[in-house]
């Protein structure tokens, strides 16, 4: 048994620590939305790249079948995908100098990997919050002297807040690696809130994802329809009903949090469409807290992240959700690990969303 200590105090972190903000101009054709953005972070993707593959390799067959072919296909794939998709990652690959199919590549893994908390949390007053750690790299290199998942740590340098406008004004707010077109985090102000955490199970994503690569494209990109959802749904019920319905390559939890009070709910997704929707008035009440296992199923015993998250929620309290509160609980172990790229807060009636780089000091839990 761990002994989960809830920590305090842990907010506001290093002003170092705190994400940067790109706009991504949605009135420009898709080849061009982001041009400098492919300019900076350049080397940055091209090293995750190179390492990524080398690593990827060693875990799976259906990995490296996945590499190869996007390796040596990927530049005819990409026209496949939906406007403005393709077009977007074709311009990143021809600003950034990054080989077509490897940047497709970059987009597709993020479908697989990622390990997540995720929590929407209401304040006495009705206000809502919703936080989330994003945790990546899981079995992809474990660096034995520096007690790091490589990965992980060559993707932090990558995180970037991008505010996506259209006539000068925000459409929509997210959290992004570089060069990762779809959308994982991401709030829009005054309307709703949306996390992404992945979901593993037997038709998983990679059984999605090889479908899809040997030309059956007839299932959205989960990362698409977030992206989708976050430009053109009008409301949390609207955003609900899409992430409920379409079918998606790999199966996936969705975590949204609304504007009044109570609309916060966890979208347990198959990849045909949702088996499960869990409300907040039927979790806490106050909250609703997701990881990577179905609610009513018990986590993998060495990943009970969700354990430690509700005794610290339920140390917190009500009267103290708010960012700092969040962030102490998703700064306390296990919630945060090795795995833990960045803490995410948003506050929908602001519009707020504030990112920080997040790494876990030993004695620290690997994920």
């Amino acid at each position: 048994n761990v002994t989960v200590t809830c920590e305090k105090g842990k907010y506001p972190p290093d002003p170092k620590t705190q994400v940067g903000t790109f706009i991504i101009n949605l009135d420009l054709p898709p080849e061009q939305r982001w041009t400098n953005l492919a300019k900076v972070m350049a080397p940055k993707i091209q090293l995750l790249l190179d390492s990524f593959k080398q690593y990827v390799r060693d875990w799976t067959k259906a990995a490296d079948f996945i590499i190869h072919f996007v390796d040596t296909k990927g530049g005819s794939l990409d026209g496949t995908l939906p406007y403005p998709f393709a077009g977007e990652i074709k311009g990143f690959a021809q600003d950034s100098g990054i080989n077509l199919g490897e940047m497709l590549l970059y987009n597709i893994f993020y479908e697989l990997f990622t390990l997540c908390t995720s929590i929407v949390a209401e304040d006495p007053s009705g206000a809502l919050y919703h936080g989330r750690n994003l945790d990546f790299g899981l079995f992809l290199g474990w660096d034995i002297k520096n007690a790091t998942w490589a990965i992980t740590e060559i993707l932090r340098p990558l995180i970037v807040n991008l505010d996506w406008q259209r006539g000068g004004q925000t459409v929509f707010k997210s959290v992004n690696f570089a060069g990762y077109i779809g959308v994982l985090t991401a709030i829009k102000p005054k309307l709703f809130t949306l996390t992404v955490n992945e979901r593993f199970n037997i038709d998983g994503g990679f059984i999605g994802v090889i479908k899809w690569l040997l030309g059956d494209h007839n299932e959205t990109w989960m990362s698409f329809l977030t992206r989708s959802v976050m430009e053109n749904a009008t409301s949390f019920q609207d955003a609900k009903t899409r992430l409920e319905k379409t079918v998606m390559l790999a199966p996936a939890y969705f975590i949204l949090g609304g504007n009044s009070s109570g609309q916060g709910a966890v979208i347990t997704r198959s990849r045909e469409a949702a088996i499960d929707v869990w409300e907040m008035r039927n979790a806490s009440g106050w909250y609703i807290l997701e990881t990577n296992y179905d609610h009513w199923k018990a986590p993998l015993i060495v990943d009970d992240r969700r354990g430690p998250a509700h005794k610290c929620m339920g140390q917190m309290g009500q009267q103290n959700v708010g960012f700092a509160g969040i962030f102490n609980v998703l700064s306390s172990q296990p919630v945060l690990n090795k795995l833990t790229t960045y803490t995410a807060l948003m506050h929908v009636a602001s519009g707020n969303l504030i990112t920080y780089i997040q790494t876990c000091k030993d004695p620290c839990a690997p994920w």
